[in-house]
């Protein structure tokens, strides 16, 4: 009998000990515990499980992987298999930790993410070399969360709520203690910040710090795509108060300090409906027949200046963000639309990139310095090309910025000929140098006062468009290879944009196969040349939008940093922001420095400035999702106005649960679901980029045109479903 109770009183074994305590001491690799400590971790307080940890503190610090640092007390032992990385959360649930120096990313299963979430920086163990050809791990610790604000839908039950937050890469709903739902009602569209994650719960705890309304309401959703990516839409007081309060006057003591240039025939293109103008061209022709030509970039470092509240909220903010109904400005309207915008008829301090050009584009002079100018003119992109097209300087009332038909200056028209003339000789010298030529569709809408979408049109880049376009990259091009040829090394601020990644070309080579076309690969020069020859071949055509998209997502990614090593895209060694300081910051940071070392200053420090531009390239990023959303939102509310009627679409993307396709009339893109394609039972051919049925063999692939309608256009998830009608064929 007493044999059978000291059984029963005896502890079970600790499951994972060994896991456990690892885990434990990766926690917190910088601390030690002592066996009491430990215990307490797992919850345990019998005399056998502490005997048990005991005795595996021993073994484990016999084996290395741990050290005895004072008599009792343990700290983990660096491991030659734990690094660290950021996360990429999957749809499934599951994730991959990409470490900057391993070739392959480590897979972490769901049940070793240790509340590790989407984009953040962690500590990894890897556990399991190159299984299935890839590592596994374990999250043990989390180093920098890379966000803490969450948009969701809030349910409300009696003494707490749940917010089920809108991103497919979050695996958990957001805990709201009662006292913590603020003015929430159940249902509404929030904000809510993550607080703490006790060890023992399934859900995070978090706090809702802003009601941003019901779910499908327009404002709602526009302001949860900018909350989402952590992007305001209004700005502190206390910055407004002290934008207002600048002297926007334009005083003739600093006008002496500056190349007064007022009596230069200087005017603005930019599109219709622009409301900041922060680049001007100005047009005079010398006496030796060559063409001096000012590019002239609103002066924004003389207002915005560095330690001042304004500079950093303008730095936090790094860019404006452009949304389908409305613009969210890097700095407030008292600047972005009034002293720094180049209106016409109005005097603006500028900073100016001078070049005197011949007949053949060459460059025989160039100047960069602070002026102030005089716009004689603001022009409408299409007022430009009118007058490109017609070589007459007379503007139709259809196009006329005003509403009326009128005659354009003279001298204005003249300049407008000779710079679309040079700008064009430039642009053949790029694109022989090897420069690729995107011209990518920009999808826009006709809005309503309410913000309702009544059509969809298309952007496409003109004469006008590019001959703006060339100026502006020859004065970013020149402030660039200016500061970066000098001796000793200055740092500076570039724009650069790495070789494209084979593998990627090859996956793109693949899928183009499919329509017929063929990339050259062999070396940099035949891959541009085909290129450029693919997106010319393209244009017009169907499958124009998926080859493009798919061109771009095959080019790495440009970027800010203090390391020039050039522009693959434009195919220049030096190049630079520094034309648009309105709405991007790296551009002002150009123009602080390209003053700093007209001066005669020493180099700055290039970490600090790194750090810069890895944080503008980052905001570049996030505002560009949000504008990707904002049209994707547009779109499905386009499209739920036009449920019953027929689209013909072009296959976009083909996958094992579905086929995307895009409109051709108004690249609004939706999935067929398999599963709701009864005509037959459907498999996905990964190889062919198809869906095949299995009893009619019949399929459907990546560029095939197929007629459909909406099944449902759902504005909360942005995501939009269509129905297959059929194949082309079988409907005409």
């Amino acid at each position: 009998m007493k044999r059978k109770s000291r059984r029963r009183k005896k502890s079970p074994k600790i499951e994972n000990i060994t896991q456990g305590i690892l885990k434990i001491l990766k926690s917190e690799p910088h601390k030690t515990f002592n066996y009491k400590q430990i215990a307490a971790k797992f919850g345990v307080n019998d005399a056998s499980s502490r005997n048990q940890i005991i005795k595996k503190l021993a073994q484990l610090a016999a084996k290395k992987q741990i050290e005895e640092v004072e008599r009792g007390k343990f700290k983990i032992i660096p491991n030659i298999n734990t690094f660290t990385g950021r996360l990429e959360i999957t749809a499934k649930g599951t994730g991959y930790v990409v470490v900057e120096d391993l070739e392959d990313d480590i897979f972490i299963p769901n049940n070793n993410l240790n509340k590790a979430l989407d984009g953040d920086e962690v500590e990894v163990y890897v556990y399991r070399r190159k299984r299935r050809g890839k590592s596994e791990g374990e999250i043990t610790r989390i180093i920098n969360r890379k966000r803490n604000e969450f948009v969701g839908v809030i349910e409300l039950q009696k003494n707490y709520g749940f917010v089920n937050v809108q991103d497919g890469k979050m695996y958990t709903d957001i805990f709201v203690p009662k006292n913590k739902i603020g003015k929430s009602e159940h249902g509404d569209k929030v904000l809510v910040k993550l607080e703490d994650w006790p060890d023992n719960a399934e859900s995070p705890f978090g706090k809702v710090v802003k009601v941003l309304g019901k779910p499908g309401e327009h404002h709602t959703e526009i302001h949860a795509i900018l909350a989402q990516y952590g992007l305001p839409y209004e700005f502190p007081e206390e910055v407004e108060e002290f934008a207002n309060q600048l002297d926007t006057s334009i005083q003739e003591s600093e006008i002496k300090k500056r190349r007064d240039m007022r009596n230069i025939l200087t005017f603005t293109i930019d599109p219709k409906d622009a409301k900041d103008f922060d680049d001007a061209l100005s047009f005079e022709i010398l006496e030796n027949g060559n063409y001096e030509i000012g590019i002239h970039i609103a002066d924004v470092s003389h207002y915005v200046k560095p330690g001042s509240i304004l500079d950093d909220e303008a730095y936090e903010r790094a860019t404006s963000v452009y949304l389908v109904d409305r613009v969210v400005p890097m700095l407030p309207e008292i600047l972005s639309n009034n002293a720094c915008s180049l209106r016409p008829h109005e005097e603006k301090y500028t900073f100016s990139a001078v070049f005197e050009l011949n007949d053949k584009a060459e460059i025989k002079n160039q100047w960069f310095g602070r002026t102030v100018t005089y716009s004689d003119a603001r022009f409408a992109y299409e007022e430009a090309q009118h007058i490109i097209e017609t070589k007459e300087s007379g503007i139709p009332e259809e196009i006329s910025l005003t509403g009326k038909s009128y005659a354009a200056d003279d001298k204005i028209k003249e300049a407008i000929l000779k710079l679309d003339e040079l700008a064009k000789i430039m642009r053949s010298k790029r694109m022989k140098h090897g420069a690729i030529s995107f011209d990518k569709v920009e999808v826009r809408f006709s809005l309503n006062n309410n913000n309702e979408p009544t059509g969809v049109f298309f952007k496409t880049s003109k004469d006008a468009n590019k001959l703006i376009e060339e100026f502006m990259l020859l004065a970013n091009k020149k402030v660039a290879e200016f500061i970066g040829k000098q001796n000793p090394k200055k740092t500076f601020v570039y724009r650069v944009h790495d070789e494209p990644d084979d593998e990627k070309l090859a996956a793109l080579q693949n899928i183009i196969g499919r329509f017929g076309y063929k990339l050259d690969l062999r070396d940099r020069k035949t891959t541009t040349k085909s290129l450029n020859g693919l997106l010319k071949d393209v244009q017009g055509r169907k499958e124009q939008n998926l080859v493009d998209t798919l061109a771009i997502r095959s080019m790495s990614k440009a970027e800010y940093t203090t390391r020039n090593i050039g522009h693959y895209g434009l195919a220049f060694d030096y190049y630079s922001h520094f034309t648009s300081p309105i709405r991007r910051y790296p551009d002002v940071m150009a123009h602080r420095l390209l003053q700093h070392y007209l001066d005669n200053g020493k180099s700055v420090v290039e970490e600090e400035y790194e750090e810069k531009c890895n944080h503008s390239s980052s905001m570049e990023n996030l505002a560009a999702n949000a504008e990707r959303d904002s049209i994707k939102y547009m779109q499905i509310k386009f499209m739920k106005d036009h449920e019953d009627e027929h689209f013909l679409g072009v296959i976009s993307g083909v996958t094992e649960w579905g086929i995307y396709v895009e409109i051709i009339s108004n690249k609004c893109e939706g999935m067929i679901r398999l599963r709701d394609m009864n005509d037959d039972h459907y498999v996905f051919d990964q190889d062919e980029y198809a869906v095949v049925g299995q009893t009619s063999k019949k399929v459907y692939q990546l560029g095939d045109e197929v007629y459909v309608k909406v099944k449902s256009a759902d504005l909360v998830k942005r995501h939009l479903d269509f129905t297959l009608i059929g194949s082309k064929e079988e409907v005409e």
